[in-house]
């Protein structure tokens, strides 16, 4: 078995971020706000923000938007010493234009032929990507080409061989795939996870799981038989399972919401920092700070030290855990 170098080690696609300032339209703005933005390379940030040690590999091109993206992942003190590099392909874009009620924030993908979508299997160092305490794998990558899909099936083989905690977000994104696709290549490396993430409307796209939150986190837990299942219920927080137990809820913390997206990201990196600390219950606390915390900042990432999410907890619930 590899040497455990780090604390959490991941894979995937981030893109650049293209907002549109909100009261304008796509179609007439003259400036547009830049910042790069992946749900692997968000977690892996949150994550090393609390004071872990966390790795991420992509592929990205030899150009000045893929030294751009590499940039802000390793200034986020994530190693990036294992991105690929390559002349082929491009960086992936999306474009957001928030809106107040009654609009609908819109989001507008631009990925196709991406460089990270050309990632596979032989581009991987094992002894790097396996050399962690937890292989953190989502829904994403997987949808993004064949190549992609036969890398994370492998990437879960060799884990669950490996004896390495495997968990997996399934985050599924229906601009990539049908909810049948994704539901067929994702069970099977489902029920290989210690833990799995899932949004409560995701179960019931993709599993047909529908009722009370309770019901369907035990639903889930039964259909993949993972140990550990967090169910997420968008703004009333979660609801967490382990081997058939009791459901754990956590409420969600009030907050002024800036900026939506990553919240989920950064929910799921305060698990994860629960499990590496040996607490489930710890880690969805966790959650519920950094998420809340990244509700109120602009972009993709968290940005807050340990500190801060100590301090929000406390302030919360009289709670601050130490390490």
């Amino acid at each position: 078995m590899a040497e455990k170098l780090l604390d959490l080690t991941s894979f995937g696609e981030t893109m650049l971020r293209l907002s549109v300032p909100e009261g304008e339209r796509l179609e007439r703005v003259l400036k547009l706000d830049v910042t790069p933005g992946g749900a692997e390379s968000n977690v892996a940030i949150a994550v090393a923000r609390m004071g872990f040690r966390a790795g991420w590999v992509s592929r990205l091109p030899q150009s000045p938007l893929g030294r751009r993206v590499e940039r802000s992942i390793h200034t986020g003190n994530v190693d990036t010493s294992h991105v690929v590099w390559t002349d082929d392909g491009r960086v992936g874009t999306y474009f957001i234009e928030f809106a107040s009620p009654p609009r609908r924030i819109e989001v507008v993908y631009d990925r196709r032929d991406s460089a990270a979508a050309g990632l596979s299997v032989r581009d991987i160092d094992w002894n790097y990507l396996l050399g962690t305490r937890i292989l953190h794998l989502t829904g994403i990558t997987p949808a993004l080409s064949p190549t992609c899909l036969d890398l994370t099936r492998e990437a879960v083989e060799r884990a669950t061989a490996a004896g390495i905690r495997l968990t997996i977000d399934v985050n599924y994104r229906a601009k990539l795939w049908t909810p049948a696709a994704a539901a067929e290549a994702l069970l099977p490396m489902l029920r290989k996870a210690e833990l799995v993430i899932c949004g409560q409307a995701d179960a019931a796209t993709l599993f047909g799981l529908e009722g009370g939150a309770v019901d369907v986190v035990r639903k889930l837990q039964e259909l993949t038989g993972n140990p550990i299942v967090v169910l997420t219920t968008g703004e009333q927080g979660a609801l967490a399972v382990v081997e058939g137990g009791q459901p754990i809820s956590q409420p969600a913390i009030p907050c002024q919401v800036v900026d939506r997206i990553g919240a989920g990201d950064a929910f799921t990196a305060g698990v994860l920092c629960g499990l590496l600390e040996g607490s489930l219950e710890l880690g969805l606390r966790y959650g519920a700070a950094m998420s809340a915390h990244k509700l109120t900042t602009f972009g993709d990432v968290l940005c807050a030290t340990r500190e801060e999410i100590l301090d929000l907890m406390e302030q919360r619930a009289g709670d601050r855990p130490g390490r």
